[in-house]
Formats: C-alpha cells, structure tokens, sequence
C-alpha cells in the first residue's frame, strides 16, 4: 500500500481541492486529511490500472508498477485496501467537520470510484480499443475515468461548508480539469519521452486507444485543450486573486512534461 501511495507522483488531485479550498477559507488541516482520501483513491486506480488484465504496464512513476514488485494478488488487495481507507479516513473522528458533511463527503467519493466514475471509464477505455469512437463517447469516458475525481476535489470544500447553490457549477469545473489532466496525459504519451513520463510511452497509439489525438489530431488536440483552459478561466474569475493559486495549478496541469 506505501509503495503505491507515497513515492512520487504529482499529487495535482489534492492541490486542486487544496486550491478551491483557498477560495472558500477552509481549514487547511481539513483539506488536507481530505487530500489524503483523494490520493487512495488514485493509487488504488493506479495499482489496478497497471495490472496485465488492464493496461498491463510495467513501470509507473519511474520504477516497477506494484505487481511487478509484489506480484498480482498482493497488488489487487492493496488497490481495494487504499480504495477502503479513502473512506475511512473520511469518516475518521480526526476529521473535525459534521457528520452530515462526512456523509456527503464519502457518498461523493465512492460515486466518483465506481461504476459512474473511474471503474465505468476504465471499461469503457478497454472496450473502446481499436474501434471508432465519437467524440461524446471519448469525452464521457475520460471524465468518468479521469474528471469525476477532480469533481470531487472541487466540491469537497462545498461540502464541507453546505453551499449547494454552487456545487453543480464546481463539479462542472473539476470534470473540465479532469478532461485537461487527461487530454496532458496523453500528449505526453504520444510525444513519447519515457525518461520524463517516468513510464512506458506511445502505448495508447500501440493499443488503439480511444484518445482525441486518435480522433481530432495532435495540433487540433492541443487546440481543444487550450480552449478548455480558457473557459474554465472564465468561470473562476469573479473569485478575483482568490483563485490566482487554481489558474496557476490549471496551467502547470496543460504545460507539465511528466
């Protein structure tokens, strides 16, 4: 479970709701043990993400995936093991919000896992392979995959605080830098430097996947993406400076190397 949780890794997940955090003065030791739910969830969806019955890679951020290193039913228990303690650490008495909060908290998360989150988009990133996909379906399975969770990280502190007027809005802006993530994620495999990825490259072209590269382009691709970026600038502007910290995380996610 440690080594698929703590070494490396970006941790760009739990700087988003870090961020959106800011906005709304949330208690940063309470986004931070929130942080810490997040960051299960996407080991868990590494560890099982890697498996030869998924995309079957060998490396991740730099070293041997956690099957490679501790075999495939060890790696298996560790994802579920992360995928629980998330929820625990949610609903843990250390975290000091209402229990209304950690409900709504926990029922988000898991939606964000599941069948209408990672797990769903995982099938359908499998399935897609070598097919011609429309761009609904990719752009519906890499937020399921990729942007529910995001989503998460931009309503926790909603959450937390009982705005609901606004949690819709900031779920959308969190599926949207989801769909960024991944949209990075993919040029840089198709750029194919595996030294700075710290994994194996070129593979979704090598598998077929279902990518907007594989659909729209490389350069119409980055097109999209800047596009993106930009309406979701526009969406957190009227948080003035407040937000300089989210732009900032948002620009770093389009223009990162690895």
């Amino acid at each position: 479970m440690r080594y698929g949780l703590l070494p490396g890794g970006k941790k760009i997940r739990s700087k988003i709701l870090v961020d959106v955090g800011k906005i709304f003065n949330i208690n940063y030791n309470v986004l931070i043990q929130i942080a810490a739910a997040v960051e299960c969830i996407h080991a868990y969806s590494l560890i099982h993400d890697d498996l030869p019955c998924m995309d079957n890679d060998n490396l991740r951020r730099g070293r041997l995936s956690t099957h490679k290193k501790f075999g495939e039913s060890t790696a298996i228990l560790a994802g579920n093991s992360l995928l629980t303690l998330a929820l625990e650490i949610l609903t843990d008495n250390n975290l000091k919000i209402n229990n209304k909060s950690k409900v709504y908290l926990a029922s988000f998360i898991s939606k964000s896992s599941g069948h209408e989150g990672i797990a769903g988009g995982q099938y359908y990133d499998l399935n897609f392979e070598k097919k011609k996909i429309s761009l609904t379906k990719i752009l519906n399975m890499q937020i399921n995959k990729t942007g529910k969770l995001f989503g998460f990280c931009c309503v926790a502190p909603l959450l937390i605080l009982g705005k609901k007027k606004e949690l819709s809005k900031f779920n959308k802006i969190g599926e949207d830098i989801g769909l960024l993530f991944q949209i990075a994620d993919d040029l840089i495999d198709f750029r194919g430097d595996k030294k700075l990825a710290g994994k194996k490259t070129r593979k979704d072209l090598t598998k077929g996947k279902a990518t907007l590269i594989s659909l729209l382009g490389y350069k119409n691709t980055i097109k999209y993406a800047e596009k993106l970026k930009l309406n979701i600038f526009k969406k957190i502007r009227i948080y003035g400076n407040k937000s300089s910290d989210l732009k900032d995380t948002i620009e770093f996610i389009l223009n990162r190397n690895r």
